[in-house]
C-alpha cells in the first residue's frame, strides 16, 4: 500500500467522514443539513479534509433551486482491510472507504497453531489481497473467535484458542501495517458486517446469531455494538441447557455449542454413521475417512432421516435459547449466519418455530428472523466497518 491518509483533525471531520462511508456521495449542502453544521463551518472543515486528501470533489448535484451545490466522497484511494480469523480458516478482504469489498481471500488455518503463526498468515494473505486493490491504507480490523477486550485490542481467556491470552494483537497489527487496528469478537464484527451491508442494513437494534465451530451472538443495540464489561456478552454458546450433557470445548458440560456447534454436528454424524442409522453419513465416512458439519446437512438435504433428526433437534435446541433473548432485548431483527447457517431453511425453521412459540407475541409479531445475506463477507466487512470508525476518529 502507498503513504497512509492523515486522520480526522477534529469531531467535526470525523463525523463528516462517517456520513460520506455510510450514505455515500453528498451535496455540501445535504452535508450541512445532515450534520447541522453552519455553512461557514461546513466549508472549513470540509475544505481540511479536501487538503488532507480523505475527500474528493465530485460533480454538481441536482438543483434545489438557485446555485448549484457539488457532490463530495470519500477519496477513491482509501483502503481498508478487514480480517475474520474463525477457528479453522483466515479470510482477508480490502475495502474502499466505504467498506465496500474490492477483493478478498480465504484459506484454511487452525487457529489452535497460536497467535505468532496465525497472525503471519494473517498479515500474508492480507497483503496478498491489497495487491490486487492498491490504494493508500487508513485502518484494519480484526475479529477473533473468542471474547476480546475490544478497549486494549487483545483476547482473553479465549477457549478455543490456546496461547492468545492477553497477546498483544493490536499493537502487533498496527506495528507490521503501520495503521490504526480495531480487534474484536468475530460475532460483534459480523453484526456489524451485516448492519453496515447486509440485512439487517442502518437497523439499530439487532442480535446476529453465528452458528460456526462454536456458536455466538452480536448484540447491536441503538447502532452499537454492546460487548458488556468485560466483552464476553453475547457468548450464547456457552448458555447451559443440561447439566449432564455433553462435555463443552469450555470445560463445563451440556452448553448449547456442545450440542449444535460444527464439531458436535460433527461428532454426531459420526455416531449416526458408524451404528449404521444414517446410511448416507455411512458412505460418505467410508469414502473420505471423516465427517464434518457440512456432510451432516448434505445428508439432511438429501432426505436422509436420522441426519434431518439432528438438524432439527439442533435447530430446536437454538432457538430455545434464542428465545430467551427476544423476550429479553427485543430486537428488530435476528440474523442467523456462520458456517452451520448453510444448512440453511430446515435449520432456520426451527428456530423461527422454537422463537415464536416462546416468546411474547407482542416481541414478535414483526420480527423477522433471516439467514444472512453476506455469507463469508459479514465478518471482514464488519472488520473494516469497525477500523474506520478508528481511523476516522479525531486524535484529540
Amino acid at each position: 500500500m502507498d503513504g497512509q491518509a492523515p486522520r480526522a483533525g477534529s469531531r467535526e471531520q470525523g463525523r463528516m467522514l462517517g456520513v460520506l462511508r455510510d450514505e455515500g456521495a453528498l451535496s455540501r449542502v445535504a452535508l450541512g443539513e445532515r450534520l447541522e453544521l453552519p455553512r461557514a463551518r461546513l466549508a472549513a472543515e470540509l475544505g481540511r479534509l479536501i487538503d488532507d486528501g480523505l475527500v474528493e470533489v465530485g460533480g454538481p448535484a441536482a438543483s434545489r433551486g438557485g446555485r448549484r451545490s457539488t457532490l463530495v466522497h470519500l477519496a477513491d484511494d482509501l483502503r481498508v482491510i478487514g480480517i475474520d480469523v474463525g477457528a479453522t480458516s483466515i479470510t482477508a478482504a480490502v475495502t474502499d472507504g466505504r467498506c465496500e469489498v474490492l477483493a478478498s481471500a480465504s484459506e484454511e488455518c487452525d487457529v489452535r497453531l497460536g497467535p505468532v503463526e496465525v497472525l503471519r498468515r494473517a498479515r500474508e494473505l492480507a497483503a496478498r489481497t491489497a495487491a490486487r486493490a492498491p490504494g493508500r491504507l487508513i485502518g484494519a480490523g480484526i475479529g477473533l473467535p473468542g471474547p476480546v477486550s475490544f478497549r486494549d485490542g487483545m483476547p482473553v481467556a479465549p477457549p478455543i484458542m490456546p496461547g492468545w491470552d492477553r497477546y498483544p494483537v493490536r499493537d502487533e497489527l498496527a506495528s507490521a501495517l503501520g495503521c490504526p487496528v480495531t480487534v474484536d469478537n468475530d460475532v460483534n464484527v459480523m453484526a456489524l458486517g451485516e448492519r453496515h451491508a447486509g440485512v439487517a442494513r442502518s437497523l439499530d437494534d439487532l442480535i446476529f446469531v453465528k452458528v460456526g465451530t462454536g456458536i455466538g451472538c452480536g448484540i447491536v443495540l441503538g447502532g452499537r455494538v454492546y460487548r458488556g464489561v468485560a466483552g464476553t456478552a453475547g457468548d450464547i454458546g456457552h448458555v447451559r441447557l443440561d447439566d449432564f450433557g455433553p462435555p463443552c470445548a469450555c470445560g463445563e458440560v451440556g452448553c448449547l455449542e456442545a450440542y449444535f456447534g460444527g464439531a458436535a454436528l460433527a461428532r454426531d454424524g459420526l455416531t449416526l454413521a458408524r451404528t449404521g442409522r444414517s446410511p448416507v453419513l455411512a458412505e460418505t465416512l467410508a469414502a473420505t475417512g471423516s465427517l464434518t458439519a457440512r456432510d451432516v446437512g448434505t445428508a439432511a438435504a438429501s432426505g436422509d432421516f436420522a441426519a434431518a433428526s439432528l438438524v432439527r433437534e439442533g435447530g430446536r435446541r437454538l432457538g430455545q435459547v434464542v428465545a430467551s433473548l427476544v423476550s429479553f432485548l427485543n430486537p428488530g431483527m435476528v440474523v442467523i449466519g456462520g458456517g452451520v447457517s448453510r444448512l440453511g431453511h430446515a435449520l432456520l425453521a426451527e428456530v423461527r418455530s422454537a422463537v415464536y412459540r416462546r416468546s411474547l407475541p407482542l416481541a414478535t409479531g414483526n420480527l423477522p428472523i433471516v439467514l444472512s445475506e453476506l455469507g463469508d463477507d459479514a465478518g471482514v466487512i464488519g472488520a473494516a466497518w469497525s477500523a474506520t470508525e478508528r481511523a476516522f476518529m479525531s486524535p484529540a
